[in-house]
């Protein structure tokens, strides 16, 4: 399995050290877990930004009829 090395201040290698400690697990698997689990947010908000802008495109219309003041000018028109 590829591996990566990652530095980490005093401080904050001494925290990770006492997280690992009182949760009963490694420091390994504690940044694993983290790192994971900020991979797993950041899909998540790709996905959900992706959904929306589908939605919004879906109803694009009704959107542009029920906040006419939020919509753009057409193009050749001052705003």
């Amino acid at each position: 399995m590829p591996a990566l090395n990652v530095e980490f201040s005093d401080r904050e290698l001494e925290d990770l050290r006492q997280m690992a400690k009182e949760r009963g697990t490694s420091m390994k698997a504690l940044v694993r877990e983290a790192a994971a689990a900020g991979i797993a947010r950041h899909r998540a908000l790709k996905e959900g930004a992706e959904e929306f802008r589908r939605f919004f495109a879906a109803h694009a219309a009704e959107f542009a009829a029920a906040f006419p003041d939020d919509e753009p000018p057409a193009k050749g028109e001052a705003a």
